[in-house]
Parts: structure tokens; C-alpha cells; sequence
């Protein structure tokens, strides 16, 4: 089979271009996903063309092998000699950045639309340094891979932004990586270069480009998986498996004390727009329920036009809580100081504690003030460039 892209990502047009950036010494932010459309690595074009100095890791590492929500630490690339700096730290400590080094910071990694999604709170985070330190900082775009046309979810509270709810966006944001870069610098005044996709039209999503799927993490095996995502992510914040553990991570819930086949005909039976239920049963090898069955159910989505993940989601956990009585909890804070993990999810304790009619009131007013809030930032509109 001959790969045939219908777009070029920010990296590929450095094959031709160099956009001010060679003879600068570069720091790069990437992970797996930084490659070509023809699948070589950013890091191999930057060695090559230009000169790389440093690599800064983002959650899993330069080469994805470090699990979620574990520590990176600061390592030499094997294949390169690079020194990498980590900027993710499990037990949220401050992360430094070596810039003494580096002329300009560089970041190329593959987002998937939607908040929790923790390389966009490096990029924030990147931005913010190489603000005081006053080098630029260069976004090499990439596509939305559940389309930039759609919004869904609630704007952050102040008091419950973290590493995985940075900024005033909702869960599904309908932005690139160089959109929400230039939406973040209104406040930042970094200096600022976007080096952007051609080609993309903001209705696209990822199986439509003609680029093999690289996993951005190890549970987003398929643009299906990262298109419930924002929905059923949200299982991450109570006792109930979100799949991990299983070939079908965020595509399927359970826990040991469900009843699958119910849980599948009381969801079926709202009708929510785009999405079937099934009763699946499963195993997970990590995570929740480690080596236990598990009783659930798998949502497929066969309307991706009326399907909204935010709000399948919410429906989803009221089942099961209607469903689980007692047995259903959402997961404790792990310190006196911290919050549910739930209310860092939707960054706001709504529907947790006012229950989700009011959540998703929320998410109706935010996904609408958002959209028009974000229109100035964007770069790429229906039909393409």
C-alpha cells in the first residue's frame, strides 16, 4: 500500500523551508508523533538540517515509553546523544528549562482536541519561559484529528485549573496546537511562529488525511478512540475501568459489579444521537480491576456528525451510577490538599456536586461563548488554506 497524504503537517514543509530556523541552535519538544507524513522523525530532520542541541520530553517521553502519569527524568537519547530534559513530573514538581543552550524552542507533537490532553499544558508552559528568557518559540502544526469544527464542554473554574485543565478552553476545543498557541499568547507576548498545515480542512478528521495513525500515547490507539475520549474520559475520575488495560481503552467502561446487558439496553434507550451501545465483558491486564472481570459496555459511534462525546459521557456515568448505587464512587482526593479527580477533569466541581443537568447547562454556555472567542486564532477555515 503507497501512503498518499492530502496534507502537509508543520514538519513536513521544513524539508524545503528552513523559516529563519537553521544555523539557530534548537530545542525541540516532541514525542512518537512527531514525524513526517511519510513517517520520519522530527528529530532525524532537525539533526540533519539544522542544529538540534536539546529535546525536552513531554507525558511519556521523547520516545513513548514511560506510561501515563509517570515521572520522566532526564536522560540521554540513546539514538542521538541529545541530552533530554523532562517536562513532565507525575508528582506535579516544578519542571526547569535549560535554555542556554538554545536560540529558539521548537515543539512538533500530535494533540488530539481535547483538554486533558497534557502536552498542551506543556506547550503552555514552554511558552510562558521562553517569554522571560525572550527566545522564540516555533509550533510546528499538525491537524485536529476529531476536526476543528466542533466544540463541546465547559470553560474552566479558576480555582480548579491543573496540568490536565490548563486554560480557559473547553474539553473538546476544535483547535490546532499552533491555534491554541496563538490564543494562549494573547496573554503570554512570547515571540510567537507558527509554521502551519497546508492542505487540512477544518472538517477533516484524522483517518481522512492519508497519515498513518501513530499512537499520541499508549491508550489512543484510533482516531475512534480519541474521539470519545473527551467523553469517557471522565470514567478516569470515579472506580469504574476506563478501559486501560485492554485493546479498547476509552471505547469500553465496566466495573465487576455492573450488569452489562442492562447498562446497554438503558443507554440504547435514550437514543443518544450517534453512538450504540453493546454489553461487553473484559480483563483489564493493568490499571482498575487488575486481573478481575469486568461487566460494561462499549460505545461505537456510527454518526461522527451528531455524535457528542461530552454529553455521551455524562450519560453514561448517570447510568451507571443509577445502575451501581453504592458501589459507584468517585475517586477520592489523595491528600487533604487536592481535589476529586472528577472536578479536575471537568475543572469545575458541577457535576459532582450539583449533578449533570447543571454540567451540562455549563458546557451548552461555555462550548457557545468559546466559539466565538476562539475565531480570531484560527488559522485554517472550511475547505483549507
Amino acid at each position: 500500500m503507497k501512503i498518499i497524504p492530502t496534507i502537509q503537517n508543520g514538519v513536513d514543509r521544513l524539508i524545503k523551508e528552513d523559516f529563519g530556523l537553521r544555523g539557530l541552535r534548537l530545542g525541540l519538544i516532541t514525542a512518537p508523533t512527531g514525524l513526517t507524513t511519510m513517517l520520519v522523525s522530527t528529530i532525524d530532520i532537525l539533526r540533519q538540517g539544522f542544529t538540534l542541541t536539546a529535546l525536552f520530553s513531554p507525558e511519556h517521553g521523547v520516545r513513548g515509553d514511560i506510561d501515563d502519569g509517570a515521572s520522566v527524568a532526564d536522560y540521554t537519547d540513546s539514538r542521538t546523544g541529545v541530552m533530554v530534559y523532562s517536562l513532565y513530573r507525575g508528582d506535579n514538581a516544578a519542571v526547569a528549562y535549560p535554555l542556554d543552550d538554545v536560540d529558539a524552542l521548537v515543539i512538533d507533537v500530535q494533540d488530539i482536541g481535547c483538554r486533558y490532553y497534557t502536552f498542551i499544558s506543556t506547550m503552555l508552559s514552554a511558552m510562558c519561559a521562553v517569554a522571560v528568557a525572550g527566545k522564540p518559540f516555533v509550533v510546528l502544526d499538525r491537524y485536529n484529528p476529531i476536526n476543528g469544527v466542533t466544540v463541546e464542554g465547559n470553560i474552566p473554574d479558576f480555582g480548579f485549573l491543573s496540568f490536565i485543565g490548563c486554560a480557559a478552553i473547553p474539553q473538546r476545543h476544535g483547535m490546532t496546537m499552533g491555534e491554541l498557541a496563538r490564543l494562549f499568547n494573547a496573554n503570554i507576548g512570547c515571540d510567537l511562529r507558527v509554521v502551519s498545515v497546508v492542505g487540512w480542512r477544518r472538517e477533516q478528521y484524522g483517518d481522512e488525511t492519508g497519515i498513518p495513525w501513530v499512537n499520541p500515547s499508549p491508550a489512543m490507539p484510533s482516531v475512534g478512540t480519541a474521539l470519545l475520549y473527551p467523553g469517557t474520559c471522565l470514567f478516569e475520575g470515579t472506580n469504574v475501568s476506563e478501559g486501560r488495560g485492554t485493546t479498547r481503552p476509552f471505547e469500553q467502561i465496566g466495573a465487576p459489579w455492573l450488569d452489562a446487558e442492562l447498562l446497554a439496553e438503558t443507554l440504547n434507550a435514550q437514543r443518544i444521537p450517534g453512538v450504540i451501545f453493546r454489553p461487553v465483558y473484559f480483563k483489564p491486564w493493568s490499571s482498575k480491576y487488575s486481573g478481575q472481570y469486568c461487566r460494561g459496555v462499549q460505545a461505537h459511534v456510527v454518526d461522527r456528525a451528531s455524535f457528542a462525546a461530552v454529553k455521551t459521557g455524562v450519560a453514561m456515568i448517570e447510568a451507571v451510577r443509577e445502575q451501581g448505587g453504592d458501589c459507584f464512587e468517585w475517586r477520592k482526593p489523595s491528600s487533604e490538599h487536592s481535589r476529586y479527580f472528577i472536578d479536575l477533569l471537568t475543572a469545575s466541581d458541577t457535576l459532582r456536586v450539583h449533578g449533570s443537568a447543571a454540567y451540562l447547562a455549563a458546557c451548552e454556555q461555555g462550548a457557545a461563548s468559546f466559539q466565538a472567542l476562539r475565531m480570531p486564532y484560527l488559522l485554517y477555515q472550511h475547505g483549507g488554506v
